[in-house]
């Protein structure tokens, strides 16, 4: 029987629930338990596919070809293997497979309620990806006292009384906030959320306290009389250097003591040796190099999340600090720094606005041999900068941002086989929401090539998150003036060029940063760490 530990939130968002669950799911999983996670999201969005970079954040593409909550990535690189879709709902998932249901007659004319059948669902999910696994740790997202969370908190109560109270724990995250005025740390917050989380019939096991500075021993007795915990069970998650600091921290505090007498799992020993020689590097690294971040969302932290912890964690591997100077495409002050990085990166994107300072940043990089990494849209603008500048096609562009160019080196596919097999129709009007080409995909890779390189073999499986194709038409061209198709999809896409006497120029129509984890970096992002440090300019 599976045992479940459910991760809640009071006083605010952004506590850092998805750390706080991610590092207690590596300390089980490092002590020999299988373990899995969910992330449950009570927006009524689907998924996150169709909301924007600033609203929500990154979204993280599963190898199955979801689009889902940048925690997902935590709890991937955290746990070094990959989820999939079923590792993340929405409000929008359970009602829409509730109300299809009714559709269908499969309620026999009952009126469908909020309990049992929207909580029945959630149940249902839950206990699917709970299969085969020993320990299930469950984050759910918002903040306990919002009105959409509401049947999700019913759900697990339900699941406390159904599966025994052996195999079911709640951890709540709270804030205890820092009154620099009265020089006194507050507990208030956390008591009263904690008794919204009990009059909802859900009484916490544990309480993690998001603080800016440590709590004082007499401090957490007050919290564990007050919430009626165990004095062990009351856990301070300070601001860490990296968040691959937690688990250790945890560790320090004896987390697994109370979560093991809860559950039942006895005494819980941990190996995390090499994680803490990690995490050593990405606080305190032997080298330094400055990347050139050249985006559209870099107001937003969340933004290109996996991308940045990609760096962070390619430069742990060499250790190598990874200086990352997010410049906005459409700055031209900020471009003006272009000059000063030791490599530059272009990232996905979707829209016109800060096309023409990433094509800028891609010419900059190409004319003064500076190490560059596109992504996706980046790879996609290096071919336009290329066919513009060095093939004399001035009006080559992209039909994303003319759909009637005469040049489209880069255009919309009308078909394509998705990662299932099946065939897939797209038009400019098709809806934006889970019409793209997502999830891994094969690209085969060219013999000699600096891919082969980086990757050592021929055949690699990406993700991909995009709707345009570099037009093969163009492939001819491109390749005779010194741009290397160097990956190809088994139909006939471009997964990848590189350009000819360049110290190191690569462009990826798929997204690295994905398949990255902390145990296992992705090859292509420490080769150009490492050949950016190779040519820094200090």
């Amino acid at each position: 029987m599976s045992k479940y530990i459910f991760i809640t939130g009071g006083v605010l968002s952004s506590l850092g629930k998805g750390v706080t669950a991610a590092s207690i799911a590596t300390l089980l999983q490092e002590s020999g338990y299988k373990v899995t996670m969910i992330k449950i999201d009570p927006y009524v969005n689907v998924d996150p596919g169709t909301m924007s970079p600033f609203e929500h954040g990154e979204v993280f593409v599963t190898d199955d070809g979801a689009e889902t909550d940048l925690d997902i990535g935590n709890y991937e690189r955290f746990l070094n293997r990959n989820l999939t879709r079923e590792n993340n709902f929405t409000t929008g998932q359970v009602y829409l497979s509730v109300i299809n249901r009714e559709r269908q007659g499969d309620y026999l004319g009952k009126t469908v309620q909020i309990i049992p059948h929207i909580t029945d669902e959630i149940k249902r999910r839950i206990r699917k990806v709970a299969e085969g696994k020993e320990i299930v740790v469950v984050e759910l997202g918002g903040t306990v006292g919002d009105i959409e969370g509401l049947p999700f908190l019913e759900a697990v109560r339900q699941i406390k009384h159904e599966e025994g109270r052996e195999n079911v724990m709640f951890i709540h995250v709270t804030l205890v906030p820092y009154i620099k005025a009265a020089g006194e740390l507050k507990t208030k917050p956390t008591q009263h959320s904690v008794q919204e989380l009990r009059r909802i019939g859900i009484a916490p096991h544990m309480i993690v306290c998001r603080a800016e500075r440590e709590l004082p021993r007499s401090l957490k007795d007050k919290i564990a009389d007050s919430c009626d915990v165990d004095r062990e069970a009351v856990i301070e998650a300070i601001d860490a250097p990296t968040i691959y600091q937690v688990p250790l921290n945890f560790l320090n505090q004896d987390i697994l003591k109370p979560i093991g007498k809860i559950l039942k799992l006895g005494e819980l020993k941990p190996d995390l040796s090499h994680w803490n020689q990690l995490v050593k590097k990405i606080i305190s690294p032997q080298k330094r190099v400055k990347i050139g971040f050249v985006g559209k969302y870099v107001q937003s932290k969340d933004a290109y999340k996996s991308l940045t912890e990609a760096l962070i964690i390619g430069g742990a591997h060499l250790d190598i600090r990874v200086d990352v100077q997010f410049i906005s495409a459409d700055s031209p002050s900020q471009l003006e720094k272009l000059p000063e990085m030791d490599g530059i990166l272009v990232p996905g994107g979707f829209g016109e606005r800060g096309v023409a300072g990433k094509i800028e940043a891609i010419k900059f990089a190409r004319e003064q041999k500076v190490p560059f990494l596109g992504i996706c849209l980046g790879m996609q603008l290096s071919v336009v900068e290329f066919a513009r500048n060095v093939l004399g096609i001035g009006v080559a562009n992209s039909q994303e941002f003319d759909p009637k160019t005469s040049e489209p080196v880069v255009y919309l596919i009308d078909e394509f086989i998705d990662f299932t097999g099946q065939k897939q129709i797209r038009t400019h009007k098709d809806p934006l929401g889970g019409t793209m080409r997502l999830g891994g995909y094969l690209c085969q890779i060219k013999k000699g090539s600096r891919l082969e390189e980086i990757y050592r073999q021929r055949k690699v499986v990406e993700r991909h998150r995009h709707r345009y194709e570099v037009n093969p038409v163009y492939i001819d061209r491109l390749e005779k003036m010194g741009m290397i198709v160097s990956g190809m999809s088994p139909e006939g896409l471009v997964e990848a060029v590189e350009l000819q006497n360049h110290p190191w120029f690569v462009g990826v129509q798929f997204h690295p940063e994905f398949t990255n984890k902390l145990m296992s970096p992705n090859p292509l992002i420490v080769s150009f760490l490492k050949h950016s440090y190779k040519y820094r300019k200090w």
